[in-house]
């Protein structure tokens, strides 16, 4: 990802500066906009022609054990601003609801991501990633946790690419164009040709790779196919050589101009957040430095959800060429929160049935990265109010679970986050 840095335009790469542990499920997938011709009369029952109408695309980042650096990566590009300043050994990030938009195309920073398939099978580099949605989930007895929707633009490059090579549809060597393949090893080069495909008597067959050459450009043995000495093209599928990936003199083109490479950053490693390190203030009030009073809730805390949504959306728009969205516009920030607890007294009860607006302030230190400075993500909510108290039972006590909305003050706006780590900045 390029945390550190946002990107300077809608669908402009920028160099990758960390890499996030993220689920093992979480993939950012193409989401085709394709369409047939089926409300056509085209003479059959049946469609018969596929439009290719560009892609944008979408995944989530799931972080199981939430750690500073991953919250506020998510925080700085969901909320849009963030203002960093060094402290002792490390940096305090304050991030904020960005006022208005970034320029005419994109509400929020775009950052450019990469994910690798396997070992081997491919890398994938997308361009305007947007993060529309977060959910932070402190439950009891258990890591702190983090979920980010993405959003976007559609804009990718592959390291794998097709080229075509002319021979006969029965030779048994095929020399690429210019490149070479990816590989140190007769079978690390085997390994990155993936494909080797041609028409012969009106279909493809597909040969079986012998071995590849160390030569620039490479030479692809294969067994024969069944043709009979025909012209043909071969479509081969591979990995161009990786051996300077990310040198000055190895890159590929993303955007109109900018060339960028494809060496994965190094993961900044931190410790995780556990709930038991969280301390949460509730019916106070934040001054602008400081959260003043407020009652702590403890041991009567079951669970606490906050999340926003942008409610953005990718758009395809004119002059950005048809294949991908050329902007991301959110509607209206929306904020809320979920609050469980043991039903200990009636406050939530009286914050709802008076309409009384009150504070929040969320803290989480985790361990020492220097002497006396600590890991830290905190949490400002200066106008809330309370929408449903519903009553219930958990594990035989009487609990409740207060439906929070989140409001924007005249003076402090919606929400103030704080981390404190050792990373110099976010979406810059």
């Amino acid at each position: 990802m390029s945390a550190l840095n946002s990107e300077p335009g809608i669908n402009e790469c920028i160099d990758v500066d960390q890499s996030l542990l993220v689920s093992t499920s979480d993939y950012i997938n193409l989401e085709p906009r394709t369409e047939t011709n089926a409300d056509e009369m085209n003479g059959k029952e049946e469609a018969d022609i596929i439009y290719d109408n560009g892609a944008s695309a979408s995944g989530s980042f799931t972080f199981a054990r939430l750690q500073p650096n991953q919250a506020a990566f998510m925080l700085a590009y969901g909320l849009g601003k963030c203002s960093s300043l060094a402290s002792g050994d490390g940096y305090v990030h304050t991030i904020t609801p960005i006022d208005g938009d970034v320029d005419e195309s994109r509400s929020n920073p775009s950052f450019t991501a990469m994910q690798r398939y396997g070992n081997t099978v491919a890398k994938r580099r997308f361009a305007s990633n947007f993060i529309d949605s977060l959910t932070l989930t402190f439950a009891t007895d258990s890591w702190v946790t983090g979920k980010a929707e993405i959003l976007s633009t559609g804009r990718y490059q592959d390291s794998v690419i097709e080229e075509s090579v002319p021979a006969l549809d029965n030779d048994t060597t095929l020399q690429l164009a210019e490149n070479s393949v990816a590989g140190d090893t007769a079978a690390e080069r085997l390994d990155s040709v993936q494909i080797v495909r041609a028409m012969v008597d009106g279909g493809y067959e597909f040969a079986k790779v012998v071995s590849v050459s160390d030569e620039t450009p490479a030479v692809i043995t294969i067994y024969p196919l069944s043709g009979g000495g025909v012209s043909t093209e071969y479509k081969v599928i591979y990995t161009p050589k990786e051996t300077l990936w990310g040198a000055a003199d190895d890159l590929i083109y993303c955007g109109d101009t900018v060339q960028r490479g494809w060496e994965f950053p190094d993961t900044v490693t931190e410790s995780p957040l556990r709930v038991a390190e969280m301390c949460l203030y509730l019916g106070g009030k934040w001054n602008g430095t400081e959260f003043v009073g407020g009652q702590k809730f403890g041991s009567q805390l079951t669970s606490l959800e906050l999340s926003f949504a942008n409610n953005g959306a990718v758009e395809f728009t004119p002059c950005a060429g048809g294949s991908y969205a050329g902007r991301y516009y959110r509607s209206a920030r929306t904020q809320t929160i979920n609050l469980s607890r043991y039903m200990l007294n009636m406050l939530m009860q009286q914050y709802r049935s008076a309409g009384e607006y009150f504070g929040l302030h969320v803290v989480c230190t985790g361990k020492e990265f220097a002497t006396g400075e600590n890991y830290k993500v905190e949490l400002v909510y200066p106008r809330l109010g309370i929408t449903a108290a519903p009553v219930s039972t958990n594990n035989n006590r009487v609990a409740e679970t207060a439906s929070i909305q989140v409001l924007e003050d005249d003076t402090y706006g919606s929400m103030i986050a704080k981390v404190t780590n050792q990373v110099a900045q976010y979406a810059q």
